[in-house]
């Protein structure tokens, strides 16, 4: 979601835009997402609750808060693998710390950091602060959907996600300004993301390749 939506596509524009957003999850647009099929569920209207932390997780979660006006959801939230549940559980405590951080609801950055890692946690934290010289927030419905787990014989994981920001809006936290742009092709990016598991069972981003406009993200 970038900061100079309002002046171009929803929430991102051209190049320079994606640039914001790749840095928003943590990793470079230097590649190609490894699932070229399209994924199912993008632009769909049904929505899941955003998920909360299990009483499985480890213990001193950082709380994340969201802006009321902002609504954020994940799909799938369980695949019925425990380790996989794991992962996708951690993902979206992730997303949505970015957007807490964003929103000014965690100003020490305390989620940002216990979900990031490597390149991602210097990447969401200059994302952030992106949307701060802009004097921006974020507002309205970001839906992440079909969220595909893939556990490696090393004991990392892949992800790979499609967010669909056809109704998510920038807002000036000065004047309350929202910033309703139309729908585009832009509004619907494909993530691919590594992740790894910290000595606290924690599954923590570590990069992130994304492609705005993604054919297999289209409704």
């Amino acid at each position: 979601m970038s900061p100079r939506a309002h002046s171009a596509a929803v929430m991102a524009a051209a190049a320079a835009a994606l640039s914001l957003l790749l840095t928003a999850c943590g990793g470079d647009d230097d590649g190609d997402p490894s699932s070229d099929d399209k994924i199912q569920g993008a632009g769909k209207t049904d929505e899941s609750p955003s998920p909360s932390a299990s009483e499985e997780e480890a213990p001193g979660r950082p709380e994340i808060k969201l802006p009321e006006d902002l609504t954020v959801t994940f799909s799938p939230e369980e695949t019925g693998d425990p380790e996989k549940d794991a992962v996708l559980r951690d993902n979206a405590e992730r997303m949505k710390a970015v957007q807490s951080a964003i929103a000014g609801l965690d100003p020490e950055y305390e989620a940002l950091n216990y979900y990031n890692a490597d390149d991602a946690l210097g990447a969401s934290a200059e994302w952030v602060e992106q949307f701060k010289d802009e004097n921006l927030t974020v507002t309205g419905v970001v839906r992440y959907v079909d969220r595909q787990v893939t556990l490696a014989d090393d004991g990392t994981a892949s992800l790979i996600f499609c967010a669909d920001e056809s109704k998510g809006y920038t807002k000036n936290l000065e004047t309350g300004k929202v910033n309703v742009t139309p729908v585009t092709k832009d509004s619907y990016v494909v993530y691919n993301t590594e992740l790894q598991r910290n000595d606290k069972g924690v599954w923590r981003t570590t990069s992130v390749i994304s492609e705005r406009g993604a054919d297999q993200c289209q409704p």
